[in-house]
Parts: C-alpha cells; sequence; structure tokens
C-alpha cells in the first residue's frame, strides 16, 4: 500500500483524509481511493461499469468486486497480484476523471505532455 500512497499523493489534489469513518485518499475533499485490509486491495473507480465488466472478466486473479460495489464503476484491485504499471495506469486515469481540469493541465504541462496528447 506504500506504493500506492506514495504514486497517489504525487498526484495534484491528492491527500491523505477518511471516508465513510475509514482512512482514505481523497482528491479534492472527495473520495479517491482506500485501502481494504481484510483483503490486501484497493479500491479504484473505472469510467464506466461496462470498463468495470471488461476488467472483472479480463483478469479475476487481480480484479474483483463485492456485494457492496455491484452496483459503482468500481474495481477492487489485488495488491499482491497487480503489476505496478497497471495499478499506476487504473490511479492516474481515475484522477484525471475526477481531477479539475486545471490540475489535469497543469500535470501533463508539468510532465512534458504536449497540449491534447493524454
Amino acid at each position: 500500500m506504500d506504493d500506492v500512497r506514495r504514486f497517489a499523493l504525487a498526484l495534484p489534489g491528492v491527500t491523505e483524509g477518511r471516508s465513510y469513518g475509514l482512512p482514505a485518499l481523497l482528491l479534492n475533499g472527495k473520495f479517491f481511493t482506500r485501502y481494504r485490509k481484510e483483503d490486501d486491495s484497493v479500491v479504484i473507480t473505472v469510467g464506466t461499469m461496462l470498463e468495470r465488466d471488461f476488467l472483472l472478466g479480463h483478469d479475476p486473479r487481480v480484479f474483483f468486486i463485492t456485494d457492496h460495489y455491484r452496483n459503482y464503476a468500481a474495481v477492487l484491485v489485488r495488491l499482491a497480484t497487480v503489476s505496478r504499471a497497471t495499478l499506476e495506469t487504473l490511479l492516474l486515469d481515475a484522477w484525471r476523471r475526477k481531477a479539475k481540469k486545471g490540475q489535469v493541465l497543469a500535470f501533463d504541462a508539468a510532465q512534458g505532455a504536449p497540449r491534447g496528447t493524454r
């Protein structure tokens, strides 16, 4: 979880906080992700239910949900089986969907990406 925390906290607007009384990472004060100690996983929102269902079917060793998340565009990601690159891509995609436009533009500029390429 330290790698998740370190990577996410480096993204603009991400801070440590609480969500429903549990430790979480917040983006601009709203839920971004959290660690689930009970199954050594993290909750990551995805763009659509179709995307979620694709991930669940693509690699059930890595992606799963519980009944609680059945109606949400989110997946649980097993930290023991996910690659670092996949995890960082999922976190960055989730951040891009929820971040303010100015945060995304500033982040991309700091990364040296030409406008409109990310």
